[in-house]
């Protein structure tokens, strides 16, 4: 069976298309997946692991009041974090991710296994909130396959 990660390699050369990512929870591991494809430098450019508030800021281009206002677990961040990869790493889709991979850090309305993750082509952007927690690893690896998975859909519309 074909790997989540060289199905959408070769959807993104099919169509000539190049990716990067801005990672939070994730750790950079939505881009080692990819770049664990052999030939995937035809289309990966790179990625941003933003962990902290002011790189996603800095890099990312995302606006302080988002943070503020919304949280950085959340739909509005996540949208801000992949238009940011794509506009930073000059790329025609990306995909990001921000959340709560535990144990702890749980906040107010945001349990641990909340994470948000967007893919985005062109203009079209897709969110997933995906929650509940089956410990760091597994979340954090559901989340990597999700944000492959979203963006992999988008490509077919």
């Amino acid at each position: 069976m074909e790997s989540i990660q060289k199905r959408l390699g070769k959807q993104l050369m099919a169509k000539g298309l190049t990716v990067s990512t801005a990672e939070s929870c994730t750790g950079g591991g939505i881009a080692a997946r990819l770049t664990s494809i052999a030939g995937s430098s035809a289309y990966v450019r790179g990625g941003i692991i933003s962990y902290q508030n002011d790189v996603k800021e800095e890099l990312l281009g995302v606006n302080p009041d988002t943070i503020y206002k919304y949280g950085v677990v959340s739909e509005q961040t996540v949208i801000e974090m992949v238009k940011g990869a794509m506009k930073s790493l000059k790329t025609d889709c990306a995909m990001a991710t921000t959340g709560i991979a535990g144990p702890g850090g749980e906040e107010p309305g945001k349990p641990v296994g909340t994470i948000w993750i967007a893919a985005a082509w062109s203009e079209k952007i897709v969110t997933f909130k995906q929650e509940g927690d089956d410990g760091r690893l597994k979340n954090i690896e559901k989340a990597i396959k999700k944000a492959i998975n979203l963006l992999s859909e988008l490509l077919k519309s």
